[in-house]
């Protein structure tokens, strides 16, 4: 499960899983657009670094100035068991099991 990571790092996660190897920037925007508010660079990037540094992402060069972001297979099966958690729980909800 991803208890150890903030919801912010989660929703980066999330829009990474569905982008190829976007900059910074772009996972800026899409965040962004998602979430109707500004994210600042100085949340954005350490948290990427996080992320990276957890193996959950990685991190290239695409040019001599922009880097890019990609989900690994660890980051991704994360991802997914946060995925398969949450569901558990609402459907367990839905049928009407609260406990």
């Amino acid at each position: 499960m991803l208890v150890e990571l903030t919801g912010f790092q989660r929703d980066l996660l999330v829009v990474l899983s569905g982008m190829e190897t976007p900059s910074g920037s772009e996972i800026m925007s899409e965040v962004e657009n998602e979430q109707d508010r500004s994210v600042l660079h100085g949340r954005l990037y350490p948290n990427l670094d996080d992320l990276v540094d957890e193996g959950y992402i990685e991190k290239g060069e695409l040019d001599g100035r922009t880097n890019y972001y990609a989900i690994t297979g660890e980051g991704y099966e994360k991802l997914q068991a946060r995925y398969e958690w949450e569901q558990e729980h609402l459907e367990a909800r839905s049928n009407g099991d609260t406990e």
